[in-house]
């Protein structure tokens, strides 16, 4: 009777603590402030969940965080019906349900012009070093070379945060160069149950068992590491871009998984800790949600309000529509490849040669047989069932000692789980024809390779020919300076963005693709259970960290320039060698090194601005943009008015009340650094405001790629400049002669002073003429 008592006082406790099927995990978020310290908005909180739920007892055990610093809210465990009467509060701003997001090297900064020893960028050595970068993620792996603080100084006075111990990690842990860590796990519990339940390995700490978290904050900050590859892949110098930034660590994300309450938390301490650059690399599923019931956008913008830019990924889904974290006060990244691949070769027994792509370690000794995965079906599966080489499809008798060829049933299928399924049964190697993700480098427990759709035709040719087909895997070599790249990685999320079309999303794209950087060793999972200190992986997740370290970079050069102006100096810049592709019209940033426009992998479709948004991003360019495009959060909310946000929708976002303005400012009218109108309806004029920071007497000269059925003229053309800090508006007259059917089209502007060539793109919808 005791242990039957006991346990249901403990069931009792996991319902309050983690949510019953009757309650559900609310963000209740309200705004701005005036309460002295986080106490008293902990004690003014629980006053408010009391006065819903009944007692102070239960409003302490429904509450899971408090959020006091940089705005005020909180989360709690609640019934619908109680969710909706804290919404009905005064000063309750909204109430929105938590959600889950998901988690979105050596020569990618040789490919953007960033020599590997870090001497590319016209300023001193470790100039970077008061610059902090505040990385939410699956935390890191402190004992990464990577991580290494040589040659820094001391830890910025401006730094605020802490470094938080706790499982496997003390205050040793951090450093000069990794100068703070948190860790938020209480959002993810309360929905999905404790940790230990998942059955995985993992740490209460902000030390990182994913892998994840260590490879974004590396790729954006990590110290100069030579010699190092993944099994002797992509071998050299691995380096952060900003390697001599400081981080600051906020593990929100657990299992590739990322609780909207964990990471309004995060970005809540990253804002008061005094980061200058957050660099999320996750983001909600499409289709995205509203701005103001977002957790990355409400925290991304009280971020923007304190001076802080937040880089994010666009997203992995690969489709028209689907960019994710497109708030005009994000730098939305989208992915692009490098000129490297990683080719893990086919030969038949006919000394035919087929060009397969993984990232393979392994070596096959000989020739072995080779069989379709079709051909051995286990009993009572179909031949195309056994083509996707899936759990109970194959027979251990025809497949053992061979090696089998496999296809993908849907794009999500998981590679190298179809090793794993090929090893168990016997199978000595896998040849898996992908058309979709081929370029992708995947890890695999046996010899295995990606081939395309014509490799797949010439290996079915031989198969069909041979009586005994024989063949063999290599291992996988580097081969470096290939041609067309950049590509749009196959998996990048596109625009158009789906809440306001006329921002162009995603705003860059960077390094995404097979891209080096350091890893937890315990994260064996994506590895092919083999223990790594740096891997391969593949992802906006990647590209994203690109951007954030030249953000920092660009921080380091002009530490007074507003969030909007570095998100400018990044997306408009192109390099002044490119000189030649301007007076052509078409700059280089969107063009591959073949000279013709970027197009996407596999097929080499073709793409526009809602793939690459202004380009691939240059560092070097970047420093020295010319001319910025400025705004604040009031132009912001000009924005969001003209949008057609209501007056609750912008006290949801701001926590203020907000008027509008009368007449509205029309949302193509917003400061942008590219130029979009989603229904152009004749001929419309739109206004554009540059601040100089070239020479202090500069002209510049406007150039104009027009998008198909539509004139466009700039006046004036000419901007003339006296003094650094001047700024100048100018205005663009767009007049449509034939409508675009529904689709948009594309332009661009640029400027150009002969010494810097600032580039905006343009994307119209003309519904009428």
């Amino acid at each position: 009777m005791k242990l039957a008592i006991t346990f249901s006082v403990l069931l009792l406790s996991f319902a309050l603590v983690y949510g019953d099927s009757k309650t559900k995990h609310y963000v209740v978020y309200m705004g701005e402030h005036s309460h002295p310290n986080l106490n008293a908005v902990i004690a003014a909180n629980h006053d408010l969940l009391a006065s819903i739920i009944g007692s102070i007892d239960g409003a302490k055990q429904a509450a899971v965080y408090h959020y006091g610093k940089s705005f005020r809210g909180f989360s709690a465990m609640l019934m619908p019906e109680q969710a909706r009467k804290l919404a009905e509060r005064e000063e309750v701003v909204s109430v929105f349900e938590s959600k889950t997001n998901i988690l979105h090297t050596t020569h990618s900064w040789d490919f953007l012009g960033v020599s590997s020893s870090g001497e590319s960028y016209p300023m001193a050595p470790y100039s970077d070093s008061n610059v902090i970068v505040g990385s939410i993620d699956t935390g890191v792996w402190p004992e990464s070379e990577s991580f290494r603080d040589e040659g820094l100084g001391p830890v910025p006075k401006k730094f605020k945060g802490e470094c938080v111990t706790g499982d496997k990690f003390t205050s040793a842990n951090c450093n000069r160069k990794t100068i703070g860590a948190r860790y938020y796990l209480k959002g993810f519990e309360a929905e999905n149950g404790p940790l230990e339940s998942f059955g995985n390995v993992f740490f209460r700490s902000a030390r990182d068992s994913d892998g994840h978290g260590t490879h974004t904050a590396s790729t954006v900050a990590g110290s100069i590491v030579s010699n190092v590859s993944l099994s002797g892949m992509a071998r050299g110098n691995a380096r952060g871009g900003a390697p001599g930034a400081r981080l600051a660590i906020y593990k929100a994300c657990w299992f590739n998984l990322c609780n909207d309450a964990d990471l309004l938390s995060a970005f809540d301490d990253a804002t008061s800790d005094g980061v200058d650059i957050i660099s999320i690399s996750a983001g909600p599923s499409p289709p995205q949600p509203i701005y103001f019931n977002d957790a990355i956008s409400i925290g991304a913008y009280h971020a923007f309000k304190r001076g802080i830019l937040t880089s994010a990924s666009a997203g992995n889904s690969g489709l028209p529509g689907t960019a994710a974290n497109v708030a005009p006060w994000i730098l939305t990244v989208a992915a692009s490849s490098v000129d490297r691949e990683f080719q893990s070769n086919v030969t038949l027994g006919n000394s035919k040669v087929l060009k397969g792509k993984s990232l393979n370690p392994l070596k096959l000794e000989g020739f072995y047989s080779i069989i379709p995965a079709s051909l051995a079906a286990a009993s009572g599966v179909t031949s195309q069932n056994a083509s996707f080489c899936k759990n109970n499809t194959l027979n251990p008798t025809l497949v053992k000692g061979k090696i089998v060829v496999c296809t993908i049933e849907t794009v999500t299928d998981g590679r190298t789980e179809k090793s794993k399924i090929v090893k168990q049964v016997g199978g000595v190697g896998m040849i898996l024809i992908d058309p979709v993700a081929v370029d992708v480098g995947f890890q695999f427990v046996i010899p295995a390779t990606l081939i395309g759709l014509q490799e797949a035709q010439e290996l079915q040719g031989y198969l069909g020919s041979e009586k005994n087909p024989i063949a063999t895997i290599a291992p996988s070599e580097t081969v470096l300076h290939t041609k067309p790249a950049p590509e749009m990685a196959v998996f990048s999320s596109m625009g158009p963005n789906i809440i306001s079309s006329e921002i162009i999303k995603p705003d860059i794209t960077a390094p995404g693709l097979n891209i080096l950087a350091a890893w937890s060793p315990v994260a064996t999972e994506a590895t092919a259970l083999r223990s790594v200190d740096y891997n391969i992986i593949s992802g906006t997740s990647m590209s994203c960290p690109h951007a954030s370290a030249v953000a920092a970079i660009i921080k380091s050069r002009h530490p007074y320039w507003s969030p909007a102006a570095i998100k400018s100096a990044l997306m408009t810049t192109v390099p002044l060698t490119s000189i030649v592709f301007y007076l052509l019209r078409t700059a280089a940033k969107v063009l591959d090194n073949t000279k013709n426009i970027i197009v996407r992998e596999p097929s080499g479709s073709t793409t526009s601005p809602f793939d690459y948004g202004s380009g691939q991003i240059d560092p070097i360019a970047a420093l020295d943009p010319g001319l910025v495009y400025d705004h604040d959060s009031s132009d912001i909310i000009n924005f969001l008015c003209s949008t057609g946000a209501t007056p609750a929708q912008l006290r949801n976002l701001t926590g203020e009340l907000v008027t509008c303005k009368s007449p509205l400012i029309p949302s193509y009218n917003f400061n942008y650094p590219s130029i979009g109108i989603s229904s152009l309806n004749g001929s419309v004029s739109v206004y554009r405001t540059v601040t100089h920071y070239g020479n202090s007497q500069s002209v510049f000269i406007a150039s104009v790629k027009s998008p198909a059925g539509v004139y466009v003229t700039v006046a004036p053309y000419m901007l003339k400049f006296n003094g650094v800090g001047e700024k100048q508006t100018y205005r663009v007259d767009f007049k449509p002669f034939k409508d675009s059917n529904g689709s948009f089209v594309f332009g661009s502007i640029t400027w150009s002073d002969g010494r810097h060539v600032v580039r905006s793109p343009i994307a119209l919808n003309v519904v009428s003429i």
